[in-house]
């Protein structure tokens, strides 16, 4: 199967991994040449990783890589797709571009997927003229880590796009959960309202943000706190997420204002190396502030 990704940021190269490591050729496509190389270099670092800790072989982290390959020009990267899986940044009105650009390159039969943790599957789906085709591809950060994938059905997939969908997320042995379209979908929303009153914690001063996320890590079994969770996924999508949720299901969704202050400052978590925590190679190094205070 010949399997087009559309971005190369931290999702899309997971998806496209996991992809190419099932046997699939498997084409990464941004918009800018050096993004499409970073992504591949981070497919080749999580190898290089794999084989270290015993995870992967040499030959299968070789094979995986002799079927990726990378572009900026969308056409190359679509043309006789089977699937194309969309990983664009979380932005309604991009993502609904994408695919109408996308169906105008793809063959009838080519599958659409939108890698969207929260935003509406229907709505997306509704820029395509054949929108039977289309369905949601829910990952989790990181993809090459992370055995689930939510399969996000939207009003108007059809049957053979769904069975599609399954066997695909099965192929690259992940484990499939069927949810029907809705604001947050299963995940997100329950996600989402965890992390949320975990820092309403923080800025109300009940605990500092290790001490949250220890006490689900041992007391619940997480394998990753709450708080430290937000800065891994980005505090910024965190809040997107949020005010999508506010708008469609009410103020138990209002974002904290401490989220706010540090998205406005830049504290977006791990990538920009602060959120509430402070960042340096990946790793926690201290934390962010006082409590509630930047």
């Amino acid at each position: 199967m010949r399997v087009a990704v559309l971005g190369a940021g931290t999702m899309g190269h997971g998806i496209a991994q996991v992809t190419a490591m099932a046997g699939h050729d498997v084409i990464v496509r941004d918009i800018e040449t050096e993004y499409v190389e970073n992504g591949l270099e981070s497919i080749e670092d999580n190898l290089e990783g794999g084989i270290e800790r015993d995870k992967v072989t040499r030959e299968e982290a070789d094979a995986a890589l002799e079927r990726l390959s990378g572009t900026t020009d969308l056409a190359e990267a679509v043309t006789d797709a089977d699937l194309v899986v969309e990983a664009v940044p979380e932005d309604l009105d991009l993502k609904k571009s994408t695919m109408a650009d996308v169906e105008e390159l793809v063959d009838d039969e080519t599958v659409i997927a939108t890698n969207t943790s929260s935003l509406s599957i229907t709505e997306i789906a509704s820029a395509a003229e054949n929108d039977g085709r289309v369905i949601g591809l829910h990952f989790f950060n990181p993809v090459h880590i992370m055995e689930l994938v939510e399969i996000v059905v939207a009003e108007q997939t059809d049957d053979e796009t769904l069975e599609f969908a399954h066997e695909y997320i099965e192929d690259i042995d992940k484990t499939p959960v069927e949810v029907t379209d809705a604001p947050g979908f299963a995940s997100s929303r329950l996600g989402v309202a965890l992390g949320v009153e975990a820092m309403r914690m923080v800025e109300e001063g009940v605990a500092d943000p290790q001490d949250i996320d220890t006490a689900m890590e041992l007391g619940y079994n997480h394998p990753m706190g709450p708080i430290e969770l937000g800065d891994v996924v980005g505090l910024d999508v965190r809040l997107d997420i949020l005010e999508y949720l506010r708008e469609e299901l009410g103020e138990r969704f209002k974002p904290p204002q401490v989220l706010k202050r540090k998205v406005r400052a830049g504290k977006l978590g791990k990538k920009s190396g602060e959120g509430f925590y402070v960042w340096e190679d990946g790793e926690i190094v201290g934390t962010s502030g006082d409590r509630g205070d930047d």
